[in-house]
């Protein structure tokens, strides 16, 4: 288990949960009924988890992980806006529905990543070397951040492309060429 001042570490094994009928979420590493909370902090500490069906063995994954954002969201400090759910339901059933998903994870990922680097390189800093290093006038600061806007850029820019791409295959399926 890490601890809070390094990132997870890679998971080894996948931790299988069994969702029952009663709702009751069973750990079958442990042999244990675990919570909701349980298993958001197993995905916190960096481990690989799947939930199934334990009758019909379907992965419910992604539902499990949604109720776990979902709670998140209802309680005091929500990440997400009300506008920016809203796009989000938007881009459902849109043409861009699958690259707006691949941009959202890249983005995530990169953050993340980030993030990783910026604990890293900020152990044993001082009161004062936080202070400028806040004012975001340092270089080491300016440099990730200048990557991570250079890198969401690129993303955006191959999105677009593959939407001009599409739109262009489009119409010309309906005999209509870009002028």
């Amino acid at each position: 288990m890490s601890d809070n001042n390094t990132a997870p570490e890679a998971p080894t094994t996948q931790r299988v949960i069994k969702k029952y009928p009663n709702r009751r979420l069973y750990d079958t590493s442990t042999s244990t009924y675990v919570t909701l909370a349980e298993v958001k902090q197993l995905v916190m500490n960096g481990e690989s988890v799947a939930v199934r069906d334990a009758k019909s063995g379907e992965d419910l994954t992604r539902s499990i992980l949604l109720q776990i954002i979902l709670e998140e969201e209802a309680g005091g400090a929500p990440m997400f806006s009300e506008a920016a759910l809203a796009n989000i339901i938007r881009f459902y059933g849109h043409a861009m529905q699958g690259f707006m998903g691949a941009y959202l994870e890249k983005n995530v990922q990169m953050f993340t990543e980030i993030q990783s680097k910026l604990a890293e390189q900020t152990q044993g800093f001082t009161p004062e070397m936080w202070s400028q290093f806040m004012n975001l006038q340092s270089p080491m600061m300016k440099g990730m951040m200048g990557n991570y806007m250079e890198q969401s850029q690129s993303m955006y820019q191959q999105m677009q492309e593959q939407m001009q791409k599409q739109t262009e295959q489009m119409l010309g399926a309906f005999g209509l060429k870009k002028r």
